[in-house]
């Protein structure tokens, strides 16, 4: 048995309740075949997929908060704190009633790979709770948050551990947790990152994951001489990640047919309306339904999921494992050209295989996505040094760390004679970087 094969069997025997962490770590670890093969005996002595698949720490806590009825409730809070080797540990905090151990393992883990490729000083982590903030009223989520915060701040710190926003915690939460920090601490210090313009935030950091998912997309594009130019893009999500990926998509010249949620899709063979989707989702918080009585010409499909349209381009920017095999071949069916990973694993690994093994261009959400956590960096720099970088200073780093994420791609892709299995490139990209962190620093 190989060492890649002995780890994962002994992740999925002492896991084998946790199947998102078991399947992001059997993802990856398939992908350094080729690499570990190289010096088996020198990974294998120095324990590096052991102590990789294993976090530094697991913190799990109660939350109580009280809510407007002045009922007590308990919900379940965690940070993963995965790896340290190349920086603090960097990554979100979600609350979703889906989460649990498994889910925020999974996220800390692919969180410790997306930062190690993208260059830079970060290491992974990821946090959050089964708390769901929808119709909660502002009080209730503000009671919530501080009493997290409560407990999280004993863990984090501006060169130890630096929280995000995710799925369920945007700026109102990041502007709450960050004010009981900065009362529990009695310091104003850059420990959170999404933090709002008048207190230490970065222009640009909305849009970054949403952009920078483009920038990579298109990156991908030009080096297999394609273009996104008049190109049918087929997104997910109606968030952040999934409205900004729309935008920079329509400014590069592709026509964007959907954006869906929970309840369904919507599809508009004119191309979305931006305005309309972001009054909707960003103003109202209503559901995506309502784009019916902008466009009364679209067409809203309840309960199923966006991957039926015809298109060149699929953006999966909603949440995990939401592309299956299926879906996969009805985008193989369709002609597809592309598929890039706006959110944290959303394509299944069968889903994968497949379209690999059918010529469709696939980017992995730890390289695609990485526009975020990467603006989140140059928020912690802007902090540090008192001064706030323009737009445009900002959207022209990400663009060039977008790029230099697929130069590094594309790098590994050619000496290890990958192709477009631009999946395994990044996970050895990342690894090697890590491993020789880890190596460098003893055990």
């Amino acid at each position: 048995m190989t060492y890649v094969d002995e780890v994962i069997s002994k992740v999925k025997e002492e896991y084998k309740n946790e199947p998102e962490f078991i399947e992001s770590v059997e993802g990856s670890l398939n992908s350094l075949r080729l690499v570990i093969a190289k010096n088996e005996d020198f990974y294998r002595k120095n324990k590096i997929l052991e102590r990789l698949t294993t976090p530094d720490r697991i913190i799990e806590f109660r939350v109580p908060w009280y809510d407007d009825k002045g009922e007590l409730n308990i919900n379940r809070g965690y940070r993963v704190q995965w790896n340290n080797a190349v920086g603090p540990y960097k990554g979100g905090l979600r609350f979703h009633p889906s989460v649990n151990l498994s889910i925020m393992k999974f996220l800390a883990f692919s969180q410790t790979f997306k930062n190690s490729l993208t260059s830079l000083p970060m290491g992974g982590a990821k946090g959050g709770s089964d708390f769901d903030p929808k119709g909660k009223s502002d009080r209730e989520v503000m009671a919530f948050c501080q009493s997290f915060m409560t407990e999280l701040y004993k863990y984090i710190g501006e060169n130890k551990d630096i929280p995000a926003g995710d799925i369920g915690c945007g700026a109102r939460e990041i502007g709450y947790m960050f004010g009981e920090y900065r009362r529990l601490r009695d310091n104003f210090v850059g420990t959170l990152t999404g933090k709002g313009l008048s207190y230490g935030g970065s222009l640009g950091r909305k849009e970054a994951t949403g952009y920078g998912l483009l920038y990579i997309v298109d990156s991908m594009l030009k080096a297999n001489n394609l273009s996104l130019k008049d190109k049918t893009v087929v997104v997910s999500g109606a968030g952040n990640v999934a409205i900004y990926a729309i935008e920079k998509a329509i400014e590069l010249g592709a026509k964007v047919v959907t954006a869906s949620d929970s309840s369904g899709y919507i599809y508009d063979p004119n191309g979305i309306d931006l305005e309309a989707l972001k009054e909707i989702k960003e103003v109202k918080r209503a559901r995506i339904k309502e784009y019916l009585n902008y466009h009364s010409d679209a067409l809203y499909v309840a309960n199923k999921r966006v991957w039926e349209v015809k298109g060149d381009i699929y953006l999966p920017c909603a949440t995990q494992n939401e592309l299956d095999l299926e879906d996969a071949k009805n985008i193989v069916k369709n002609k597809g050209i592309a598929v890039c990973e706006g959110a944290n694993m959303p394509t299944t690994s069968e889903a994968i295989k497949y379209l690999l093994e059918n010529n469709i261009l696939f980017l992995p959400g730890k390289a695609a996505n990485a526009g975020g956590v990467a603006t989140s960096l140059l928020e912690m720099h802007q902090n540090s040094i008192r001064l706030m970088k323009s737009f445009s200073e900002v959207d022209s780093l990400l663009k060039g760390i977008m790029e230099n994420i697929f130069a590094n791609i594309q790098k590994i892709s050619h000496e290890y004679n990958l192709g477009t299995d631009y999946k395994s490139a990044a996970d050895i990209f990342a690894f090697i970087r890590l491993s020789d962190a880890m190596v460098s620093q003893g055990f």
